[in-house]
């Protein structure tokens, strides 16, 4: 547990400015795409709350106003020199996936279709998939910041501006571009229904060993990303085609015939864990389309399974 966790603050900090701790790692996880990252980020903005004396403190008449805004310019360093640790990555990076319910209701509602961008909406529930989220990488760091706390926060343009310093007409071309971006792939999906059938056919397919079974369930052009950040052993590129990928992920299960996969609900909807000696060894994810998985992703970064337990 954080230093600064509400559970046990520092005296002299309001119950309301603790609460905020859940809503700041919300938008932490959203913009930086690891939890870890967020801990930090949410660390960072309560000690700078906490290094002001108490009339500076007593001076801030909207507290959870001002921890977005400084959470924001917290975020937006970092993203600035992520680019650079993502190179120095080992292998293939991807987000940390979470349980479905693990932000639940901390996100705004989205911001009323009257907001000047009527033509330019993008329906997001309250969670993140890996699907935006990798979506979001390919994001300038103020794009993102800015399709965060519009899209899902529900902040207005003007508040925006001033956590990422652009004039709120800039902030609203921003979040258009953001948009335009996340359409293009149609991150937001069409619903579980399909993704959850599709997936679950093809987990049946891999443990039953069936191998045509499995083939028919990839689009020709699927790729498969494995994320095992330099600790666990995990394909350094991303593996492509549908014999390719098929044949990798039946090369898995055969090296573990004591594991089994189990299911789990994310912001994608169905995912499965891959349970093996006693704990979660990875978490399988995919991107639906059409009735085929177009990608697949496999966490086996350990730091990124902390929120999984067989």
């Amino acid at each position: 547990m954080s230093d600064l966790d509400p559970a046990d603050g520092p005296v002299g900090v309001g119950d309301a400015v603790l609460a905020e701790r859940r809503r700041l790692l919300a938008i932490g996880y959203r913009m930086l795409g690891t939890l870890a990252e967020a801990e930090d980020a949410v660390q960072e903005t309560y000690v700078r709350w906490y290094r002001m004396t108490d009339a500076e403190r007593a001076a801030v008449r909207n507290p959870q106003g001002w921890l977005t805004r400084v959470m924001s310019r917290v975020c937006l360093d970092v993203l600035g020199s992520a680019r650079a640790r993502r190179e120095r990555y080992v292998g293939e990076w991807l987000p940390e996936p979470v349980p479905a319910d693990l932000f639940s209701g901390a996100a705004g509602r989205a911001p009323a279709p009257d907001d000047g961008d009527p033509f330019d909406r993008v329906s997001l529930d309250e969670e993140v998939s890996t699907a935006l989220l990798v979506v979001m990488e390919a994001m300038t760091p103020a794009e993102r910041v800015a399709f965060v706390l519009h899209d899902v926060f529900a902040l207005p343009f003007d508040e925006i501006a001033e956590a990422v310093g652009r004039s709120p007409a800039a902030v609203r071309q921003l979040a258009t571009s953001a948009r335009r971006r996340v359409r293009a792939h149609d991150a937001p999906g069409r619903g579980t229904r399909e993704h959850d059938d599709v997936l679950a056919a093809f987990v049946a397919a891999a443990t039953g060993g069936d191998l045509a079974a499995l083939t028919g369930l990839l689009d020709p052009s699927v790729t498969l990303r494995a994320d095992g950040g330099g600790v666990v052993s995990a394909a350094r590129r991303p593996v492509l085609g549908v014999d390719h990928v098929a044949r990798f992920v039946l090369g898995i299960l055969q090296k573990r015939p004591t594991a089994v996969l189990a299911a789990r609900r994310t912001g994608d909807g169905l995912a499965f864990a891959l349970e093996d000696e006693g704990r979660v060894q990875a978490l399988v994810n995919a991107r639906v389309r059409d009735g085929r998985i177009t990608d697949l992703w496999l966490q086996v970064n350990p730091g990124k399974l902390t929120t999984w337990s067989a």
